[in-house]
């Protein structure tokens, strides 16, 4: 296919999206079994184009002054790919597959990328009823956040510790060109192009043998500011697919214990193949027939409950842009009602100065810091350990870390403007003796 017919296949997948409020992945599969001429690498272009389009959606349809996929998508290649009004005008130049002719109209708007009078919530690229969350969480500087997060992500990978160290992955992987992240000492990362086909990481050696997982940055900072330690008792209350649990299985070099739950089981199916092929040896996985169910013989004999808490997800939108405009007022509500029960089930679970590590993919306050002042209004013997303590297991890195990170009283929030990570959360809660 030609670039032209690519962006001709963008617009009508990005139709199917807003017309039949389906998500994005399921559109693009669907336009993809119906076109077969299509090969992967027209795919993957496709894909990346609707992708930049939700990202830049709603800053491309102000410059534009309209909101129909043709207009988003040729806003986005202003605002996200950098293309000057002529090459935009080579693609939509009316030929053979290609989208009908620039008008003059469209020409002048491109001209003018008029962004400067726009309000923060299109200047950040999020949904307008979430500007007054933006607002609490980032004063001013919310559109500046939310273009951050609006951004494409790169591909972050954690060498296991229990079987490699990072030199030699990045040996393993030296054709993908792998390069250290800036602050998790386990880290590698892969940039890719905006057309680029996701690397088959899980074909490669070093990933079939275990020495190497597909986790973000600061999802790997969560686990390490855990402070989990060798021959701890653990538990990983939401454990899902196991990320968190992998990583702290190394930091413990499979001494002590970890118990990896959730409540849902089909969230903790992948977790068995992940751990056969870690080599982690300290894991048990228990799925719970009800709420606690399969827990309860633990109470009060844990050093570290880790809670990575169901969240909106907003910290994460770089990886899913399609979530950050499906997501409803409702949900932030419900999340937060999930957070709060999650972190009292927690109590019973610790010993006397026992922990929790509270962790959320969110940058909104209502999840972050206002769920742990409520958390401890609710249970007075426990206290916060302090932020900047947490940030010393960072080591040489610690100091340039806390200047870059916003510390708050409650806690530490990562965001992709602040730390070219994903939007994290992480509070460590100590309890009382």
């Amino acid at each position: 296919m030609t670039p032209a017919a690519r962006l001709a296949a963008a617009i009508e997948v990005f139709a199917s999206i807003e017309s039949e409020r389906r998500p994005a992945a399921d559109a693009l599969k669907s336009w993809g079994l119906t076109h077969r001429y299509a090969g992967s690498g027209d795919r993957a272009a496709i894909a990346g184009l609707v992708y930049d389009a939700l990202r830049r959606r709603a800053s491309s349809g102000f410059i534009m002054q309209a909101d129909s996929p043709r207009a988003i998508l040729l806003g986005m290649l202003k605002r996200e790919r950098g293309l000057d009004t002529e090459a935009i005008g080579r693609l939509a130049d009316g030929s053979k597959y290609a989208p009908e002719n620039l008008s003059d109209d469209e020409r002048e708007r491109l001209d003018k990328d008029n962004i400067e009078s726009a309000p923060p919530y299109v200047a950040g690229d999020y949904p307008q009823w979430l500007d007054p969350y933006f607002e609490r969480a980032f004063g001013d500087g919310r559109a500046e956040e939310g273009a951050a997060l609006a951004s494409r992500a790169p591909l972050d990978l954690r060498v296991n510790a229990l079987k490699a160290e990072v030199s030699a992955v990045a040996a393993a992987l030296a054709d993908l060109n792998p390069q250290p992240v800036r602050w998790s000492p386990w880290g590698l990362r892969l940039r890719l192009s905006a057309d680029a086909k996701s690397p088959a990481i899980h074909a490669e050696p070093a990933f079939i043998k275990g020495m190497v997982e597909i986790q973000d940055e600061a999802s790997q900072l969560a686990a390490m500011f855990s402070g989990a330690r060798p021959g701890e008792q653990v538990v990983d209350l939401c454990a899902g697919a196991g990320g968190k649990t992998l990583a702290l299985a190394a930091m413990m070099q499979n001494k002590g214990q970890i118990f990896a739950t959730d409540d849902d089981k089909r969230r903790l199916a992948p977790i068995h193949d992940r751990l056969k092929r870690s080599g982690a040896r300290n894991v048990q996985v228990r799925s719970p027939k009800s709420v606690g169910g399969e827990i309860d013989d633990l109470s009060g004999r844990m050093d570290l409950v880790l809670i990575d808490a169901p969240c909106t997800g907003t910290g994460a939108w770089r990886r899913n842009p399609d979530a950050k405009w499906r997501m409803r007022p409702g949900a932030l509500e419900q999340r937060q009602k999930e957070q709060a029960e999650v972190l009292d089930r927690a109590v019973a679970l610790l010993k006397p100065e026992g922990r929790i590590a509270y962790v959320t993919c969110s940058v909104l306050e209502e999840e972050n810091g206002a769920q742990v002042r409520a958390f401890l209004g609710r249970n007075p013997s426990f206290a916060i350990e302090t932020p900047g303590a947490v940030t010393q297991l960072l080591g040489e890195h610690a100091l340039v870390f806390s200047k870059a990170v916003r510390l708050s009283g409650e806690g530490i929030l990562m965001t992709p403007r602040l730390t070219g990570t994903d939007g994290f959360f992480v509070s460590l809660l100590r309890r009382g003796s």
